[in-house]
């Protein structure tokens, strides 16, 4: 007996449906239009990228995520329609107004997104043309499709779903993401769409939002740029039934944790996903006397390209790690630093410990996952960030990216 299809990942809680199609927008013929609807009002939250530049979809949804309530999240693919000047602002809207329409709501209670290459028109055409399908194609079995839609140059799609028990029901939390390349958001992280059906005050799910998007998305870096299109978005139905979350309920911090818990899956699925990718190395910084100390530290080993190139190539060669740490901006001290790979000591006190101990972290690198941990002895704050070694393939794949969108 063949095993029943259950809803999952952004459809797992209650009261959402989501589908996904190829409008047209890209040219390779893979879907690029998603659809991600609750079957009545709901509460939302975001975060979004900080850089000053922001495509219209950004823009319009900040502005409506401060409302009461939204009805759905459309997301477009292959295009970022981003330095579209007032026609991109006039387009983005449109498809938020004709949406509506179909849905029979404002068209205020649409959210938006959009990814891809800036500087390209939309195909409205196409997009307008295929809203119809969209919205009839909507359903608890969607996630998948929706999932795929909202890729770019991923090779895989990204979804993941918890569940607990809060307020004495069960809760659960849903969400898919996208994103391989420029992730190092501010505040925000490449596409991330999520869904709870959890009874929750709108300041709790930002408030849930924001602090598991400090602890992960904020903490994972490939390239070093923000996007103009980062976004992360949470829906909330209230259909769970339990005794309602806020900031100051008991409740508030399972919440938290379950919304984390998806959060950190899918940052595993990114990071894992990075464009030509061959190592993920997991940056841990202690002894700091701020954890923004040891987040300044750890971000800027991350962001190291001589450092993301050493782990490449397997090049033991820590004094790039030294030089990444004197150019964070926080006040260190050579003579107190340690160094591991791993288990491996490297450098106790800032002297590094000679040719047999570097034979040994070589051996760490040679793997797939490497945990990289300094020691600053400086107190005893700590923080931990997320990064990928530089590849050719990297560069290959970003060479010609308009060219194949």
């Amino acid at each position: 007996m063949a095993k029943k299809k259950m809803p999952g990942g952004i459809t797992f809680p209650k009261g959402f449906s989501a589908g996904g199609l190829f409008s047209g927008v890209k040219k390779n013929g893979k879907p690029d239009l998603a659809l991600i609807l609750s079957e009545s009002e709901c509460l939302a939250a975001g975060v979004f990228t900080t850089n000053q530049i922001k495509a219209p979809a950004v823009r319009i949804t900040q502005r409506r995520v401060r409302g009461s309530s939204v009805r759905a999240i459309i997301v477009n693919s292959g295009n970022a329609n981003a330095c579209n000047g007032e026609q991109g602002e006039r387009d983005a809207l449109l498809v938020s107004e004709k949406l509506s329409g179909h849905l029979g709501c404002d068209s205020r209670k649409i959210l938006m997104a959009s990814t891809g290459v800036i500087g390209r028109p939309l195909n409205m055409e196409a997009i307008l043309s295929s809203l119809p399908g969209l919205v009839a194609g909507a359903d608890p079995f969607g996630y998948e499709a929706c999932a795929q839609a909202i890729m770019t140059t991923d090779t895989r799609s990204k979804s993941a779903q918890a569940e607990a028990i809060i307020g004495g029901r069960s809760v659960r939390v849903g969400g898919i993401a996208k994103g391989v390349g420029m992730i190092h958001p501010q505040m925000a992280t490449l596409l991330v769409f999520l869904t709870t059906d959890a009874s929750v005050e709108k300041a709790a799910l930002q408030g849930a939002l924001a602090l598991a998007s400090d602890k992960t998305f904020n903490a994972l870096t490939v390239d070093g740029d923000t996007s103009t299109n980062d976004t992360a978005l949470i829906l909330a139905s209230g259909l769970a039934g339990n005794a309602r979350v806020s900031k100051n309920s008991s409740e508030y911090d399972d919440f938290c944790a379950l919304v984390l818990s998806v959060c950190e899956s899918l940052r595993d699925q990114l990071v894992r996903d990075g464009e030509g990718v061959t190592k993920i190395i997991r940056i841990q910084v202690s002894g700091a006397r701020s954890r923004g100390e040891a987040r300044k530290v750890a971000q800027s080993i991350s962001r190291s390209l001589l450092v993301k190139t050493a782990f490449f190539g397997e090049d033991v060669n820590w004094g790039r790690i030294m030089v990444a740490i004197g150019n964070s901006g926080v006040r260190v001290f050579e003579e107190k630093i340690d160094i591991f790979m791993g288990s491996v000591a490297l450098v106790h006190k800032g002297v590094g410990l000679g040719p047999l101990q570097e034979e040994k972290a070589l051996e760490v690198m040679k793997g797939k996952e490497i945990t990289l941990r300094v020691m600053l002895g400086l107190g005893s704050m700590e923080a931990e960030y997320w990064t990928t070694d530089l590849s050719l393939d990297y560069v290959r794949i970003n060479a010609g990216y308009k060219g194949r969108t």
